[in-house]
């Protein structure tokens, strides 16, 4: 079959044979799972049959334990006697009890699961655990029986918006104070500054629930499961209700690449064997993670799978996911230090076809659930077809991160003096990407935020954070600093995607680091959390750069400049100046520290321009070189392109726009009007009136 994704790259011709090898891999999955009449929503509800489930008479509750020999639930409810509360093997590796009386188990009540297995009883969480809390003194994590009353949606229908605008977050650190924030502080205090700032989406991490807080969320332990530290599944429910009515849609940052290694807090030999969930001997283990991995072609497996991403959607209402880990899941080396230069490295026997069926599954089934969910997918590799529909031969997903836009901004910042910057690089960069595919444009990532390493105003300015943020000060290194965090949010927003993200607290240049509770800082929340009061403060210079993001987000939505691709306008190299324009608005870049220049710009169409935004103004910290009020008239350039002369200051880039004239109105037309004497009804006219 003639798939469309050959037609979007020709570069894939030559790759046909595996393109039709992944579609027939989908397919052949699709019909050993559904057969010929079941949809993958009908499908994905092993949460509706597993776990713990209450009715009018008692409760009932299932596990999935293949290898287990014998399966027993304990807890409060029994005293904690192991062996009181035995579950009977229904078949198909399927545990089944029905405890009598619904008020046996109650909210709250901490429960576990003992398997045995090979003689040995196991200690173990229940696999679809919907709350797992840890002792404050042991430290161990157990499983706490949720039975809410049903939370009452205010906003029971929500859909995002077309273009994204990305806030990713953690409730955890979001807050000020030393301390774990909670779903409910991060609802009051952090969502209206979300809403203040402009962005219409937010990226929530570290949502499942996972036994070591500084893993940043990427090891988790209990996949159904909304984590405990921040407070009860329905203050989360909370808080993704009020995000709807403020406009803006709630992602899951999901991980499905691995899980925790952890057996007593996790999936992990929960019936007594690696290969329950994971393969088994050193395919199983990540190398570089020290997690387990997931054996993507096991019906069961899948089945787990699916039914998490439905259930967080249902259960949760959360309106897409960001998927973590898919360079990991895509290749059996992992992309480890592999440098994706040419096409066959994406079809070759490194690559792990059956990790490539469930991401196929799984963006079928989110979008059966909710035709209109996102899905971004986390992958350096920029596997092609990612961001294709499935029924054109790609992966399903509708965004990728462009990872490489991070790596471009640090390594120019670490290893190339500000006057070597190549101008024709950086554009290169940040327009590459696969034909018909989408990307989601960031400057940073999250892990530049880590202790270790430096955010991009961190590194910019360093210790000068300590002592020259005063607007009293007057500091070379924080005016560049400050100069060039503009300029590169700025470009990388506006040609660097079809979206934009932003990771909490790096739009106002926020100085340090992250660095988790552990032994070696004394267990401190000192640096895990972000200090809104230094944005807020007017003496200081951080609100210049909150500022400037917030009009360049407001900026770029008004303009709906995502829905068209950019346009190169013009690059002088020797100059460091680059001209581009996106959705009929014109962006020019002078990236020279030293110079200044009064020159001719190219543009799209003739006609009256006006600068709308500025780096340079004086409310984001600039000197107002650049007139908003001045009118630039086109001129033939000596190329004949349209053009005309602006004055770019070092360090600054502008955004200009045509000066849209007003209709001329239309002249009255003056017409004789004769007056004709009324007819007078007839008592006829009035009946059949």
């Amino acid at each position: 079959m003639n798939w469309k994704i050959l037609e979007y790259d020709e570069m894939l011709k030559p790759f046909a044979a595996d393109i039709q090898l992944r579609m027939d891999n989908y397919e052949r999955k699709k019909k050993e799972l559904l057969g010929d009449n079941l949809s993958l929503k009908d499908f994905a509800n092993a949460h509706q049959y597993f776990g713990f489930h209450k009715t009018e008479d008692g409760w009932f509750y299932r596990e999935w334990a293949p290898a287990a020999e014998e399966v027993y639930i304990t807890g409060d409810f029994n005293n904690w006697h192991w062996l009181d509360h035995r579950l009977t093997n229904i078949g198909n590796g399927v545990w089944e009890i029905f405890i009598p009386d619904n008020r046996t188990l109650w909210h709250g009540c901490k429960v576990k699961t003992i398997v045995k297995h090979n003689g040995q009883l196991l200690e173990r969480i229940p696999l679809y655990a919907r709350r797992v809390v840890q002792d404050p003194v042991t430290r161990a994590f157990c499983c706490e029986i949720v039975d809410e009353a049903p939370y009452q949606w205010k906003k029971k229908k929500f859909t995002s918006a077309k273009e994204l605008f990305i806030y990713e977050c953690h409730i955890g650190m979001a807050q000020e104070e030393e301390k774990v924030g909670s779903y409910i502080e991060f609802r009051d205090k952090i969502l209206p500054r979300i809403k203040e700032a402009g962005y219409n989406t937010i990226q929530i991490m570290a949502i499942m629930e996972h036994p070591y807080y500084g893993s940043f969320g990427y090891q988790v332990s209990n996949f159904y499961a909304a984590s405990s530290r921040f407070g009860l599944p329905g203050e989360l429910k909370s808080l993704i209700d009020t995000a709807h009515e403020m406009g803006i849609a709630v992602l899951l940052d999901v991980v499905h690449s691995h899980a925790v290694k952890n057996t007593a807090e996790g999936i992990n030999e929960f019936d007594g064997t690696t290969y329950q969930f994971f393969h088994d001997g050193p395919r199983g283990d990540h190398p570089a993670w020290g997690t387990k991995l997931f054996n993507y072609n096991k019906n069961e497996v899948i089945h787990f799978l699916l039914s998490n991403l439905k259930f967080w959607m249902d259960e949760y209402h959360f309106d897409g996911f960001r998927f973590d880990g898919v360079t990991s899941m895509l290749y059996h080396d992992h992309g480890l230090g592999v440098a994706f230069d040419s096409t066959d490295k994406y079809f070759s026997l490194n690559t792990d076809t059956e990790a490539v069926t469930y991401l196929q599954l799984a963006t079928a089934l989110i979008k059966e659930v909710n035709p209109k969910a996102i899905c971004i997918a986390e992958d350096m590799s920029a596997m092609p077809g990612m961001c294709v529909a499935i029924e054109d031969g790609g992966i399903g997903f509708d965004y990728r991160l462009s990872m490489g836009m991070p790596d471009l901004w640090i390594k120019l910042l670490k290893n190339t003096p500000d006057e070597f910057w190549n101008i024709h690089k950086i554009w290169y960069e940040l327009q590459i990407r696969r034909p018909m595919e989408k990307n989601i444009g960031y400057a940073e990532s999250h892990d530049q935020a880590l202790v270790g390493d430096k955010t991009i105003m961190f590194r910019l300015c360093d210790a000068a954070m300590y002592t020259d943020m005063s607007k009293d000060v007057q500091s070379m290194t924080v005016d560049r600093g400050i100069a060039l965090h503009k300029m590169i949010r700025l470009i990388s927003m506006a040609a660097g995607g079809e979206g934009y993200l932003n990771f909490m607290g790096n739009e106002f240049g926020h100085p340090e680091w992250i660095d988790f509770p552990r032994e070696g800082n004394g267990w401190s929340h000192y640096y895990c959390r972000r200090q809104w009061s230094l944005m807020d403060n007017g003496l200081l210079k951080y609100h210049w750069l909150s500022d400037f993001d917030k009009e360049m987000v407001k900026f770029a939505q008004e303009g709906k400049i995502h829905k068209k691709k950019p346009e190169y306008m013009m690059g002088k190299e020797d100059r460091q100046v680059l001209v581009f324009e996106r959705g009929g608005k014109v962006f020019a870049f002078n990236f020279s520290p030293f110079n200044a220049y009064d020159d001719y710009i190219r543009v799209p169409t003739r006609g009256e321009y006006k600068a709308v935004l500025s780096t340079d103004e004086a409310r984001f910290g600039g000197y107002n070189g650049i007139s908003l009020d001045y009118v630039y008239k086109t001129e033939k350039m000596e190329n004949g392109d349209n053009g005309f002369k602006i004055y770019l200051p070092a360090r600054t880039a502008v955004c200009i726009e045509k000066v849209k004239k007003p209709r001329k109105a239309k002249e009255a037309v003056v017409e004789e009007v004769i007056e004709k004497p009324k007819a007078k009804r007839t008592r006829k006219a009035k009946t059949e009136k």
